[in-house]
Parts: C-alpha cells; sequence; structure tokens
C-alpha cells in the first residue's frame, strides 16, 4: 500500500515527536515515521538533563535571565518566559508517564548545576537522562490502539499545493503530508495528514566532528526550506566543549554536568585556565568554554585540554557518571575518579532552525515544528544547558493542543500525484556520495566551525555552491536512497549556516568572527532565510 492516511503525522521520534504524538492520538489517528529506529535520536543521547524550576530555593525569574544571558541578547522574551513557567508542568507529566528522575535520601529530586546556570535545576537520571525519557516514551507510543509506526522509513519532501494535481487555487501554501522513502522496498509512499510534525532533530552531522548520531542530518530543516519555508539563526551552531578526544572514533560527549558537580578544565601543564577567560570559570556558557579551550589548544600547540576530576570523592563521581566512566575505560583505559579525561569541542545543537510561533506553527498552514528542528526563539545566539528537552517538551505540548483545537483540514481529499521517477536510473555512485559528504563536512570544520572569517566563510560558499550543483544534478538523475537524500539535506543545511553567517558581521553568542570581535547592535534581530 503506497497511499497511508492518518489525522496527524509525525516525522521524527526523540522527545518533541513522541510527547506531540501521545496527546495527539487522543483525539485521532497518527503516524510515526523514522528513518531509523525509535530510539536512534539525540534525544536518546542527551547526558544532563532537563532544567526546571521545582526547588524553593529556586524562582522563574532566574532561570528566564540565565537563559537570556546565555542567548546573548536574541532570546525571544515570550518564548523564554512560556517556557520557564511551563517547565513544571511538563515534569509532572514525565513522572506520571514514569520517568525515574534521581532523588537524594530524603526523597527531594537530586538537582544539578550546569554551565550558566546560577542555581540548581538540573533534573537528571544519572548521565543517561534522554535515554531513561526516550524508552518511557517508546513503551507508551508502542502501547496507543491510535499510533502506527514506520521505521526505517525517511521523509524526502513535504507535499504541498505544488504537487496537488486539481491544483487548488484556494490551497496555497498548505502541508499535505510527505513523500516517504520505505528503506527496505526501496519506493516512495504518500503519507497523507491534516497535520503535519517535523521534529527531525538536529543537523550537526553537518560538520567533521559532532557528538550526533548518524541520523542528525538536518533532514527537517532541509524539506521546509525548499518548502519554502521560513528558517531562522542558522548561524548559531553551538559546539561542545567537552567531547572525549579519541582521535580515530567518533566523539562522545562528556556532559556539562560534570563541570557543575565539581570537575576543572585543564591545559596541557596541568593548569586550570578559565580564570583567563571569564569570572565564572568552568561554570561559563558553552560558547565561551568551547573558545576557552579552542584558544588555549591553538595557543599552546595541543590537541586537547583535560576535564580533571580527581579531586571529587571516587565513589559519587562513579554514581553520578556511570556511563561516562564506562566509555572512558573501554575507550582509552581511563579511570575518571584518578585520571585526567582527554577533552576537544565538537559540533553538537543548531540553535536555528524552522521558524515557528508560540504553539509551533510554521509559516506553512497545518505544519508544525518542535525539538532541535524548530526555531522557537529560546535560545537565541546560544543555548542554555539543559533547556533542549525542556523546550522539546513545551512547544511539542503547544503544538499538539493548538493542532488539537484546529478544525480539520477541509482539503483532506485533494489529488496528490504518486511519486515519479520514471526518468531516472538506479546508479549507485558510492564513491561520489562518499566523497562529497566528506569534503563538505571538511570544508564545514575547518571553514564555519567555532572561530569564523569573512574570507573562510566566503570561501566555504564558493565550494558549497559547486558541491550543491553536482549533488543537485545527481540526485535529479538517480532513485532515491538514503544516503543520497541525507547528502542533499546536509548541502541545504551547509548552505543555510554559511549565508546566514556571512549576514552577521558580528560575534554574539556561537558565532564568533575574527574580523568583526564586538556585539553591534544592528544585529539584534533575527536572521531569516
Amino acid at each position: 500500500m503506497n497511499r497511508i492516511k492518518s489525522d496527524y503525522l509525525v516525522i521524527g521520534s526523540g522527545i518533541a515527536g513522541l510527547s506531540f504524538a501521545l496527546k495527539v492520538a487522543e483525539f485521532g489517528t497518527v503516524n510515526i515515521i523514522t528513518k531509523s529506529h525509535l530510539d536512534d535520536t539525540n534525544t536518546a543521547l542527551a547526558q544532563g538533563g532537563v532544567a526546571a524550576v521545582i526547588s524553593a530555593e529556586d524562582d522563574i525569574e532566574s532561570h528566564v535571565r540565565d537563559t537570556h544571558v546565555a542567548g546573548a541578547g536574541l532570546c525571544h522574551e515570550d518564548a523564554v518566559n512560556v517556557m520557564v513557567s511551563d517547565a513544571s508542568s511538563r515534569i509532572r507529566e514525565l513522572l506520571d508517564y514514569g520517568v525515574p528522575f534521581d532523588v537524594t535520601r530524603n526523597g527531594d529530586f537530586d538537582l544539578a548545576r550546569e554551565g550558566g546556570h546560577s542555581r540548581f535545576r538540573i533534573l537528571h537520571v544519572a548521565d543517561e537522562t534522554g535515554r531513561s525519557i526516550q524508552e518511557v516514551l517508546i513503551k507508551k507510543v508502542r502501547e496507543h490502539p491510535n499510533i502506527c509506526i514506520y521505521e526505517d522509513h525517511m521523509a524526502v519532501e513535504l507535499i504541498s499545493d505544488h504537487h496537488v494535481l486539481n491544483n487548488l487555487q484556494s490551497a496555497f501554501n498548505i502541508c499535505f503530508g510527505a513523500y516517504v522513502l520505505d528503506e527496505i522496498k526501496a519506493q516512495v509512499r504518500i503519507f497523507s495528514a491534516d497535520y503535519t510534525l517535523l521534529a527531525c532533530g538536529g543537523a550537526s552531522r553537518v560538520y567533521l566532528h559532532t557528538t550526533n548520531p548518524d541520523v542528525a542530518t538536518g533532514d527537517g530543516i532541509a524539506m521546509a526550506y525548499r518548502a519554502g519555508v521560513r528558517i531562522a539563526n542558522m548561524e548559531f551552531v553551538q559546539f561542545h566543549p567537552t567531547a572525549l578526544y579519541n582521535p580515530g572514533q567518533e566523539p562522545f560527549l562528556i556532559s556539562e554536568a560534570c563541570r557543575g558537580f565539581g570537575a576543572y578544565l585543564r591545559n596541557g601543564s596541568g593548569e586550570r585556565f578559565m580564570e583567563k577567560y571569564d569570572k565564572r570559570l568552568e561554570l561559563a556558557p558553552r560558547d565561551i568554554v568551547a573558545r576557552a579551550i579552542d584558544a588555549e589548544c591553538k595557543s599552546r600547540g595541543e590537541a586537547c585540554a583535560y576535564l580533571d576530576m580527581t579531586h571529587l570523592p571516587p565513589q559519587d563521581v562513579l554514581s553520578h557518571f556511570p556511563n561516562i566512566a564506562t566509555q572512558c575505560r573501554d575507550q582509552l583505559r581511563i579511570d575518571i575518579t584518578s585520571e585526567q579525561i582527554p577533552v576537544v569541542p565538537a559540533a553538537h545543537y543548531i540553535c536555528g532552525g524552522i521558524m515557528t510561533n508560540l504553539n509551533g506553527q510554521t509559516s506553512m498552514h497545518n505544519l508544525f515544528a518542535a525539538g532541535e528542528t524548530a526555531h522557537t526563539g529560546v535560545h537565541g545566539a546560544n543555548r542554555l544547558a539543559s533547556n533542549s528537552l525542556l523546550e522539546a517538551l513545551v512547544f511539542a505540548h503547544r503544538a499538539a493542543r493548538r493542532a488539537i483545537e484546529k478544525k480539520r483540514n477541509i482539503y483532506t481529499n485533494v489529488a496528490i500525484p504518486d511519486w515519479d521517477d520514471t526518468d531516472v536510473t538506479n546508479q549507485q555512485e558510492w564513491r561520489l556520495i562518499r566523497n562529497n559528504r566528506s569534503e563538505l563536512q571538511t570544508i564545514m570544520w575547518d571553514y564555519v566551525g567555532i572561530v569564523r572569517s569573512g574570507v573562510h566563510l566566503n570561501r566555504a560558499l564558493r565550494r558549497m555552491a559547486t558541491l550543491y550543483d553536482e549533488i543537485e544534478d545527481y540526485y535529479k538523475r538517480t532513485r532515491v536512497n538514503k544516503d543520497l537524500l541525507e547528502l542533499r539535506n546536509l548541502s541545504a543545511v551547509a548552505y543555510l549556516i554559511v549565508r546566514s553567517a556571512l549576514r552577521r558581521s558580528e560575534s554574539r553568542g556561537l558565532h564568533n568572527m575574527s574580523d568583526y570581535p564586538e556585539k553591534d547592535d544592528k544585529f539584534l534581530k533575527d536572521t531569516i532565510i
């Protein structure tokens, strides 16, 4: 069956997509598509936790202020207020679902503190918070009778008024679902829906070194961009300061919570260096810490910095960070209670994305976005640690509520044409795909990284234009497959990042320009494409 209809279509299976699906499923049928397995997401890799004001020693104003300070003046005030104010309700919801947040011996939540936070407000499940939440949500969606799950299905394009056969003049700028590749059967199917949610996660695989899983190729952002949906602030790419330095291996995230727990950053001579860069030391926001490590390594000619927890009680370190301890032991034979951890920055989070309002609505009718795919305005020029899972929960909830409130799509019976690949071939030029992907990621890492310049960005743009033309030409004459679709999406995301960066001739948050080292209030606005 190549045509599948539902009331709601969810593209993506992280915390935003699954929580949205559970809510709208009480009011209609839901199809969830994910290009890998349900648990292959950025959510599952999130270690630190969820930020929320739930302690009597904390307050809403402090969390709001911390978010704005980290965001360097670009956070949307209304979005931040909504997120922080709604946090406790969403935490109660997770508790009702069965998420086992850590508690102290007296039964209070074992709240952690991370960079940029002025209070202890991070709820966590050891150092695998995201995985614990993901497992609970997956169990609930698998049990729900109104939800159908399609793994190994990758969205190709959004279906809009440009595709419908009867060319409805009144159906302007409306999403009707998506063309979706069934990876097992190698055929494209039509998934139509009254309302579609893009919750496809991040795009940090556009860089050579990243903490993200293989699936984080910016599919939702790229599809929305090609459909003419507004995209914002793609220049703000967060590099996590502390990924495990293990050349030849995929970077493994060393949680921000380690520094919140009391870990120090040291250079190759064993000196703590953060006092040279920020009075908050290791608890400065991520953009500052990442630039400090980058500068320290470059000035000293060292390959990495070191995270030191050897002064902390060993049993407490192991109980709070069991997964990190295991990974360091297995990968580098390091005992984190007695040896320092080599760390380097790696691409981690896209603060920009598909523009939405406070209810997750995009600039296309009946199309919503939530999670890292979306730009709600919360993160500004730099995301505050552990606000990502919270943002996904809050705005997926608001998107679900809005989708439920809206009247049903009156264009449910539009004639959507089958996917047409009659004039393409099934050529498998794997070398072209592999080489182009490697070149794209290398260009982004070398020229569009932690520190940028106009010369490097223009060089990247010229080389991206050539790559883009090659990839589009190959795409138009080749039967679609997952690798090709990911390469095409990465190319679009890279272009958006470079183009956005060139529009911002200042240094703000995650966007650091060597030829424009200061903030400029002229750019105190979103970069919209």
